[in-house]
């Protein structure tokens, strides 16, 4: 499978990698999916301390204990829980997140992360503080490079100007293509993007007419999605791909996306999402199409 160089780290990603959230928390299960993913040539597993609360971790840490030379592994920190109280607490703190990747290298089973990214993140956060904290990290060994996962352009700008960031994580796909006015800046500064939801909560997949609702999704409106969905459909089968494998090779073929992450709870979807680094990259006059029939989007409302 092609690897890409992520950002100006000596690390290099499979085109396509597995985000880890969707796995099924059944032990052996997630082992074999994650077996056969490296088997396939993937590479470049995410996952994160609030996936069920620690567990996904753990069970990404059991199926990748024999494997851990083979694989570049990224985790993501900054939320706490805490007892007594629903759901998590944004904690953008320095002793927090040194604290917080300890726990998370103590639950994967590993003593150093590939890749720690900041799991999310505001204008009003103390980015100098955050910075030092992952600047100590990498002095300390605990790991080998940092990231942020946000859509916030302020908190992307900062990060991407004050920052030693290899990579921003981003949700990026045909139906939401806000990071692409974004994709010129990060260029220049040699950062990468990693490239979550491609299939846009199953929208872009075979079984797109179960997904569509009344809320729409973004910028369209249930109407237009079962105007366009269809057509995208159709124009995938021309292509000898499925809807998903068309979705993610849009993703894969952008220069400055590292890696797709497609998740997978079936080692039926392991396979489909592999095979489509296997179809050959979409042609500059397919992409224009592709661009013609979907919307940009923007990050305006999203400070």
């Amino acid at each position: 499978m092609k690897k890409n160089q992520l950002g100006t780290s000596n690390l290099h990603v499979s085109e396509l990698g597995f985000g880890c959230m969707s796995l099924t928390g059944n032990t052996s299960e997630d082992e074999k999916i994650i077996h056969q993913a490296i088997d396939s040539g993937i590479n470049f597993f995410d996952t994160a301390d609030l996936y069920q609360f620690g567990m996904n971790e753990k069970s990404v840490g059991n199926a990748l204990k024999h494997k851990r030379r083979d694989i570049i592994l990224a985790s993501k920190g900054g939320n706490a829980w805490e007892d007594g109280k629903e759901g998590w607490t944004w904690k953008p703190e320095k002793n927090y997140l040194k604290s917080a990747v300890k726990h998370s290298l103590h639950r994967l089973g590993t003593d150093y992360l590939d890749l720690y990214q900041l799991h999310g993140g505001t204008i009003d956060d103390p980015h100098d503080e955050i910075i030092e904290a992952f600047e100590d990290m990498k002095n300390e060994g605990l790991i080998r490079y940092y990231g942020i996962s946000s859509i916030r352009p302020n908190v992307i700008q900062t990060f991407a100007e004050k920052s030693n960031i290899v990579s921003v994580m981003m949700q990026y796909s045909l139906l939401d293509r806000r990071p692409e006015e974004w994709f010129p800046e990060l260029d220049k500064k040699g950062i990468s993007v990693i490239a979550r939801g491609p299939v846009a909560k199953g929208l872009l997949s075979e079984s797109y007419s179960e997904k569509i609702n009344e809320n729409g999704f973004l910028d369209y409106s249930q109407e237009e999605l079962n105007d366009m969905l269809p057509q995208l459909h159709d124009l995938a089968q021309e292509k000898n791909m499925t809807l998903e494998q068309l979705a993610l090779r849009y993703v894969m073929d952008q220069p400055q996306v590292a890696s797709a992450l497609a998740g997978s709870s079936r080692q039926a979807q392991v396979k489909n999402n592999i095979e489509s680094t296997a179809k050959p990259a979409l042609t500059t006059e397919t992409l224009r199409g592709l661009r013609a029939m979907t919307k940009s989007n923007t990050y305006q409302n999203h400070r």
